[in-house]
């Protein structure tokens, strides 16, 4: 389908690896969280808890502060190829580009200001710091929280906005919501599930992909 400056086109990005290389939130939970918390991961992985209990029960082993946390990753995010390329073509093109992302507002906000992206319009778990741990939530649009279904929730908005939605991920979190989009950019286990399912998709490794096929 070719996306035409006609059509009110919006691209609905994935954060953690899809934007960056790896997960930065494995990076911050490796580094500093003081408890299993890959145990945690496997229950998400098996899908006997959602992404939600995951990061609020992982990051709540994060004793550490906002500024230590920042310092830690700095410089260490990489960036996949492609993205700055796909920013300025959504710019060119009039598209909306939206990131939404189970990851952890803090640091996306501040990786995108360190590569001078920080004004990409953001939506991510909320992070409060505290000696005994790091407090996550997930904000729904009506102010009251929500254990999962985040990007669920945003792309549901953005189709009653009346927006085409262009959807790039590459988790389990993202299949969900990925379904609602007229358009899927797949890599990993978003991937993995199309094939599976016989879900249309476009494979992509760098950003540059998505950027010819669009």
């Amino acid at each position: 389908m070719s996306l035409s400056r006609a059509i009110k086109t919006l691209v609905q990005c994935d954060f953690d690896g899809t934007i960056t290389e790896d997960d930065t939130s494995y990076l911050i939970l490796d580094s500093f969280g003081q408890g299993d918390w890959r145990q945690l991961l496997k229950e998400y992985k098996e899908h006997r808890i959602s992404v939600g209990q995951f990061n609020t029960q992982a990051f709540a082993m994060v004793k550490a502060d906002k500024p230590t946390l920042l310092q830690a990753i700095k410089g260490k995010v990489k960036i996949r190829d492609g993205f700055h390329e796909l920013v300025d073509y959504c710019i060119k093109r009039g598209f909306r580009l939206v990131i939404v992302s189970n990851g952890l507002e803090f640091y996306i906000k501040a990786i995108l200001e360190e590569i001078g992206r920080e004004n990409i319009e953001t939506y991510a778990a909320q992070a409060q710091f505290h000696p005994s741990g790091m407090r996550v939530q997930y904000m729904g649009l009506d102010g009251k929280q929500l254990n999962d279904g985040l990007k669920e929730a945003y792309i549901k908005l953005f189709l009653r906005q009346g927006y085409k939605v262009v959807y790039v991920g590459n988790g389990d979190s993202d299949v969900i919501a990925a379904q609602y989009a007229q358009r899927i950019f797949a890599r990993g286990e978003l991937l993995t599930y199309c094939k599976q399912n016989k879900l249309e998709c476009t494979p992509f490794n760098s950003l540059v992909d998505v950027i010819g096929r669009l």
